[in-house]
Formats: structure tokens, sequence, C-alpha cells
């Protein structure tokens, strides 16, 4: 792929942080003032972080303001938002120096105690107004208002959201909610007016409102819209954090889009009947995380021996065990590789992307049918929830292809001469698949060692004959893997190596080490098993200083390409603590390998 040219600074890059304790809708406020600041011509991107229980303890949710696109939240922030006083306890430092403290009165946080800290103090009467209009809980909806103001954003996208978003409770609960908005917007122009430094100028709002529409989505939205696209028809799984919202989505949608969804009694269950459709000829899918998918690789086993499609969504977070139910990490990919005993053909995808998880998805159906083996798609906590704003263009079906490979419809002629071989022996090591009911297709399945004519045998000849023949697939597929993309000036003394949900933090250190004067580039892998070497070593051999950034302790990506490719990389970037690398930090790291290197 070409390399790219790094964007130049933004003339808008404000970055706000909503927080407060589970139960208070920072999550929904956070996606609601994402949606209003989209439809009025913005670029945003958003992270929520939340803990692993229902109610109480801290919750906080990241948004990014641009007029041009941004791939990544960073910090520090501009504007806090807090709904508890905890709130700006434990984000106050991560406001810059001028920064404002927007909160409720009700805290008694003496604004003096803010201001000796360097920030602005922006007090409100947000559970006052609530209250008045019938519930404190109405609060996270006046502190939106409030910050609205504060930003100098128009009211009237806020109000239109919350009309969407209200609209299956009823006008009574759209009109309290539209009356908290606009009081609380009214006082806070009354009260900081133009005194914020970081609003947002008017005459950039009026041209980018002109702006034609857009979507806004997160990675499990994507996928979900991928699958259906690609003409998925079934879904099992059991929930699971962060691969959930896929199923959600899918059950959400499923009379609309003639989608069977099935909740499963557990993984084993989910896999099995994922397995059991893709045998009758229909797209099938199931979504986990680490844990359901350690419960599922014995019939992913089964999958690579019986030569059945299967496409699984592996959303990865923090281990083992239950580890950090929602927070991210990319700790799961030698496991994917290796998974089940034994040795058989699977395809790895790891999209980088918003659009990215929707290509990749609708590709993965494509190759699990064709290559009539699993495909995993590797993504995380991170990709899968992270809110972006998106052209149409980005999510467009006009160059999807469903391509089902040697699938035989009923109806249609046998390939073969003489009696049918489901297992056939071929040069593409893939087999005609006839689906079951073909009058001249007849055959039984086995998980034992087989014959081409799937009878169970232990010869060793026959051994021999039919992993060559299973193995020989990867060396077909190995040709529709993408190879890595690059991004950054060519000559770059430096390169961030990354894969999967890192490309965008990566790909915003890039942009700011190159406007602060160090040359940096970035080199990004997607397609992952069967490694694409033949596009990957042209790239690697022009690699100055190469810095594997990925979000685990022992750098399996590293391994995972010096296996592959004998490259080893100078240094190894790590981050393991469940939260996804800021492009700040890896922007640092660079730095200060540039003082102390020289």
């Amino acid at each position: 792929m070409k390399w790219g040219i790094p964007l130049t600074s933004a003339s808008i890059d404000i970055r706000l942080t909503i927080g407060g304790d589970a139960g208070q809708g920072v999550e929904s406020s956070g996606a609601g003032f994402s949606k209003a600041l989209s439809r009025g011509g913005l670029e945003i991107f958003s992270l929520s972080d939340y803990r692993s229980r229902i109610r109480g303890g801290h919750n906080f949710y990241q948004l990014r303001i641009s007029d041009r696109p941004v791939y990544s939240h960073a910090d520090p922030v501009h504007l806090l938002i807090a709904l508890t006083r905890e709130t700006i306890d434990v984000h106050l430092d991560n406001t810059v120096p001028g920064g404002g403290i927007l909160y409720d009165e009700e805290f008694a946080s003496e604004p003096k105690d803010i201001e000796a800290q360097g920030r602005k103090p922006l007090p409100m009467p947000l559970t006052a107004i609530a209250k008045e209009h019938g519930s404190r809980v109405m609060m996270n909806t006046a502190a939106l208002g409030a910050a609205a103001a504060v930003l100098r954003f128009p009211l009237s996208y806020l109000e239109d959201v919350i009309q969407d978003n209200f609209a299956g409770k009823g006008q009574k609960v759209i009109d309290v909610n539209l009356a908290v908005v606009r009081k609380a917007y009214r006082l806070a122009v009354e009260r900081y007016g133009n005194n914020f430094p970081w609003s947002l100028p008017a005459e950039t709002l009026e041209h980018l409102s002109k702006r034609p529409k857009r979507i806004i989505l997160h990675g499990n939205h994507a996928i979900a819209l991928g699958a259906a696209a690609a003409g998925c028809r079934f879904i099992a799984a059991y929930p699971m954090t962060p691969g959930t919202s896929i199923f959600e989505w899918l059950t959400a949608h499923a009379n609309q889009l003639g989608i069977v969804s099935k909740h499963a009694e557990d993984e084993i269950a989910a896999v099995c009947m994922t397995i059991g459709a893709n045998t009758m000829g229909v797209r099938a899918m199931t979504s986990t995380s680490g844990g359901g998918f350690s419960l599922m690789v014995e019939a992913l086993g089964m999958a690579g021996m019986v030569e059945v499609p299967l496409v699984i969504v592996l959303a990865q977070r923090g281990g083992p065990s239950t580890g950090l139910p929602t927070r991210t990490e990319q700790g799961d990919l030698l496991f994917a590789l290796h998974a089940s005993q034994g040795e058989f053909p699977r395809i790895i995808l790891a999209p980088g992307t918003i659009p990215d998880c929707f290509r990749k998805t609708w590709k993965a159906f494509n190759l699990a049918e064709k290559y009539q083996c699993p495909v995993i798609l590797l993504t995380d906590q991170f990709l899968a929830s992270s809110l972006r704003t998106l052209e149409w263009q980005e999510i467009d079906t006009r160059e999807l292809e469903i391509d089902r490979g040697a699938t035989i419809l009923p109806g249609e002629p046998l390939t073969q001469d003489g009696p049918y071989q489901r297992y056939a022996l071929t040069e593409s090591g893939v087999s005609p698949r006839v689906l079951p009911g073909h009058p001249d297709g007849v055959y039984a399945m086995t998980t034992d060692e087989h014959t081409p004519e799937s009878h169970i045998s232990e010869s060793s000849e026959v051994r021999i004959q039919m992993m060559t023949k299973r193995m020989r697939k990867l060396d077909t597929a190995v040709a529709e893997m993408d190879g890595p993309s690059l991004y950054g000036p060519e000559e770059a003394e430096q390169t961030l190596i990354c894969w999967g949900s890192m490309y965008g933090p990566c790909r915003e250190a890039v942009n700011q080490l190159n406007r602060d004067g160090i040359q940096v580039n970035m080199l990004h892998f997607s397609d992952l098993w069967p490694f694409p070497l033949d596009k990957s070593l042209p790239y690697l051999e022009r690699i100055r200083s190469g810095i594997v950034v990925e979000q685990n302790y022992t750098g399996q990506f590293a391994r995972f390409l010096r296996m592959n490719t004998g490259y080893t990389a100078d240094r190894v970037l790590n981050k393991f603590d469940g939260r996804q690398f800021t492009p700040g930090e890896i922007a640092s790291n660079v730095r200060e390998a540039e003082l102390v290197h020289g």
C-alpha cells in the first residue's frame, strides 16, 4: 500500500471527559453528546471506561472533537464534566492547566481549591435544575446542556438527539428533558459566556454544519453490519464483554435482516450451533471473548477436521481467567494461532479501524466458505466500543462480493466424476462441498481422520494425504491476505510496528512526532495468518529502526513477526494495564529514546 502523508494540525482539537458513578448515565450521555457533535458536522472519537459491575464505582467517558478525522482518544483533556465529587479527585490532574471543571454546586467544592491547582471552576446547579423538572436522574442531561454552552455548541443538535433517544418513552419524557437541557444551557451562557478558551469557533461551526450527514459507529456495530452485508443468517452466542454488542445488534435487527439469533446456554453450545448451521449451508457466526473462546477450542478443531466454514469474533480483554472484564488487551494473538490440539488451517484477521471491522467481517465470511476452515476475527475492547464519525462511503457495500467458493448448492450438478468424495484430494486443498440433501452427494462426517470418501482411517498413507491436503489451503489462501499498510514519510528514521487496534493511536503518534520534527512512520498489520510474507518483507527491509507497539506483556506480535520473517525489532513498547495506549504515551516514549540515543 502507499505511504500516507501525516495530517497537518487541525484547527479544532478539543478533548473532554464525563465522569460519574455507574448508573448515572455516563456512557449514554457521552454517546448522546457524540451524536449531537457529529450532527453538527464535527469529527469525534470517543472511548468509554467502565467497571465490571452494574451500579456503583467510578466510570468515565472520553470524547475528542475535531474538524478533521481523528483515530484515537488523547490526553490531557480541556473540559472535565464531573457528575460526582470523586470525578474531580480522579481526573483533575489529567485536565490541562487552565482547563474547565464543570461540576454540581451540591458537591460543596470550593472553587478556590480548583483555582489553586490551575484549573477553571465552572459550578452549576445541575441537580437543582433536574429536580425542578421532576427528577435528579436528569442531572446528566443538565450537565450536557451546560457543557454545550461552555463549548459554544448550538443547542439545537442536542435537542434533536434528546428527541430521538427518548422517542420510545413518550412526549412527556422528551419535554422534561428538553426543559432541563435548555435551562442549563441558558444559565451556563449567562455565567460563563465566551470565557472558555477551548470553545468552538462560530465561523467553523457554520462551515461544518453544511457537510453531508455522516454516521457514527463503534467497531462491534461495524462487524454486525459487515456480517449482515455478507449474508449471515444465523448467530449463536453467550454474552461476554466486549463481544456482546455484536450479538445484541444482530438480535435487535433479526426480523429486518432475516437472521436467526440464538442465546445459547454457554459458549460450547454457541460454537457447535454455529458449526451446525454452516454445515447446512447457512452463513453463521459466533462472538465471544478470551474466556468463551477457551471453551470453544475443541469445537474449533472439529471444524478444522470436518472442513466446515466457521467465523468467530474473538474480542480480547485482559486475562487470564475472568481477568479485566471491561478493559482492553491484545493478549490472545498466539492463543488464536495455536488454539485446539493438532494442526489444521485457520485464518486470522485483525481489523485496525472501524471501517476495517466492516470490510474484514465480510471478507471473513468469504474466506471461511472458500477455504472451508475457521476464520478468527481478532478485535479488543478498545476497537469494539470506541465511537467514531465516518463518511457513508467508508461503510460501502458496492465493493462487496459473496464468494461461496467450491460450494455446490441444491439443484447444481456435481463437479466430480464417479461417487462423491467430500474430501477429494485437490491441488488447492479445497474439496467441492455439497450441502446435505443433495441426492448425488451423500456423505458422512467424522472427527476422526478419514479418507477422501469420509471413511474413518488410521492408515499412515491416508493421514499424510489428508493432512497435506488440508494444510495446502494455507498455501492457496495466503495470496488473499493483505500485506501491511504504511503511513508517514517514506525515509523515516524510526518505524512504529503495530497490529489490530493499535492503528489509531500509532497513526496519531506519527502525526505528533512529525510535527515536532522527529521523522517516524507506521507499519500496520491486519491480515495475520496465513502470514503474507512476500508482501511484508519489502517493507520490513526498509525499516531503519523498528519499535513494536502492542497491548500485552510478552510482546506477542514481536515474537510472531520474528517467527515468520526473521525480523527482530529494535525495541518493544508494551502496555498491559487494561487501558489503551494514547498517542501521547507512544510519542513521549519515542522522544525519550531520541534524547537517550540522540
